[in-house]
């Protein structure tokens, strides 16, 4: 995603990577590359993010963009490298759920709200995905992402979908009759 500068109105950088706190699930900062960056690696912090738009993140100078080293609290939870995408998920249970695919992000707070979750290839003929709240995760390691087991299973993407969609052509609610007044 482009990072523009409100000084120059244009692009300063891109976002290369998410730096994401494993104990909060929490976005705090965002790996930049581009040739106008004067340290490597450069972050700029969400709370220097003055709004998105359709054209990327947007700042107010490249002045935002500060080195790991720079803020102690930062730097330890980037030296963590901590990555969401192709983590494994298991239940409570030690089932195998399947590998982290994505996730939805509260854009106000940058907290991660939803995992997707990518189904192993045998149970992915019935569910090709499931989607887990963040009330689910019950603990965050190095290996792996354990969510409650529920008594009932975890709703998958597209059954939730087709069983919201009623067809107006199918109601059985017989042949509607045109009415005329005629006096």
């Amino acid at each position: 995603m482009p990072v523009m500068g409100l000084q120059t109105g244009g692009e300063l950088a891109r976002t290369e990577r998410e730096v994401i706190n494993p104990h909060t699930l929490e976005v705090i900062a965002y790996e930049l590359t581009g040739p106008l960056l004067d340290t490597r690696p450069a972050l700029l912090r969400v709370a220097d993010v003055r709004e998105f738009s359709d054209i990327g993140m947007i700042v107010d100078s490249s002045d935002e963009f500060v080195s790991p080293t720079d803020i102690i609290k930062l730097n330890e939870i980037y030296q963590l490298h901590f990555t969401l995408n192709g983590k494994s998920v298991v239940d409570t249970k030690n089932r195998k759920l399947g590998k982290v695919d994505g996730y939805t992000i509260e854009t106000g707070g940058f907290v991660i709200q939803q995992l997707s979750i990518k189904r192993p290839f045998l149970k992915s003929l019935n569910d090709a995905q499931l989607l887990v709240h963040r009330s689910q995760i019950k603990e965050v390691n190095d290996k792996e992402i354990i969510v409650e087991s529920e008594k009932k299973p975890a709703t998958p993407v597209m059954r939730a979908v087709r069983d919201t969609y009623t067809n107006p052509f199918r109601k059985s609610a017989g042949p509607q009759i045109e009415h005329s007044d005629r006096d």
